[in-house]
């Protein structure tokens, strides 16, 4: 194997590459699955554990890793490589594209009961609530999940006021009619009727619910955002309770709140304004 990056892995002289569609810029996709391997890492990774993990050459691995940390893309310590400042740069940049993200945090620290929780704002990414946004609150407990971390969207309940803005034949077929979702907690939803009956609960009440099912100790409540504008993503916003916290006069006032944020939230030029 040469060091070239533009030369297909695995590929000898006189073999044929694998089969299957050419990749249009090869280093490209290997520096992604680089910045992939190291988020997934949660730490630092040698160049060693890089070439294994992209079946790559060593020197090859190495002429990446000077790319993307030129760009700062990843730094170089001690222990080995990790993401660097440039990705938590384009992370904001994402989240700020969207208006109401951006607005966010003005209508939280504007809510009597929003201004003192922590609220955070999530995307949904496959099956998965991949989370954008996070209002710490004056409290400043320390509960709820970092920026860019992912939860089962069955199970967290961002993820399930994302989930019921779709019907239930549309939730089945992207989770599949015999899912089995994991154990997360001794609380967890397991199957997918259990997951439509939380829906039904969700939709009927205007929020939704994650007793103890993403995060013990923990309850979370949830409510989806209308679009901004044509083409935005699909968005939620929820809060996270200590359990202990957790009783149903406080739910049900943090429910209520976050309607009303979502109302500030929404484009006042939308058609579900129009329908309101």
């Amino acid at each position: 194997m040469t060091g070239n990056d533009d030369d297909e892995p695995g590929a000898r002289d006189g073999e044929a590459p694998d089969a299957g569609p050419r990749d249009p810029a090869p280093a490209v996709s290997r520096s992604i699955r680089l910045l992939g391997m190291l988020a997934d890492a949660g730490g630092p990774l040698t160049l060693t554990e890089l070439a294994g993990g992209l079946g790559l050459a060593k020197s090859s691995t190495a002429n990446l890793c000077l790319a993307l940390e030129a760009t700062r893309m990843i730094e170089r310590g001690p222990r080995g490589f990790r993401l660097g400042l440039r990705t938590a740069e384009l992370g904001g940049a994402f989240a700020a594209q969207f208006n109401q993200v951006r607005e966010f945090y003005t209508v939280c620290d504007a809510s009597p009961v929003l201004a003192r929780e922590l609220v955070q704002v999530a995307i949904l990414d496959g099956t998965d609530a991949l989370y954008i946004a996070r209002h710490e609150g004056s409290r400043s407990l320390r509960i709820g999940t970092p920026l860019g971390s992912r939860l089962p969207a069955a199970l967290s309940a961002t993820g399930r006021a994302l989930l019921s803005r779709s019907t239930d034949a549309e939730v089945t077929a992207l989770l599949g009619a015999n899912v089995v979702f994991p154990a997360v907690t001794a609380h967890s939803t397991r199957d997918l009727p259990g997951l439509l009956a939380r829906l039904a609960e969700a939709r009927e009440r205007g929020w939704a619910l994650d007793a103890e099912e993403s995060f013990a100790g923990v309850f979370g409540v949830a409510v989806p955002l209308e679009g901004w504008a044509p083409g935005d993503p699909q968005l939620a916003i929820g809060v996270g309770l200590p359990a202990a916290e957790a009783d149903a006069a406080r739910i049900a006032s943090v429910g209520d709140a976050l309607r009303a944020a979502a109302r500030e939230l929404t484009n006042p030029f939308s058609a579900a304004v129009r329908r309101g």
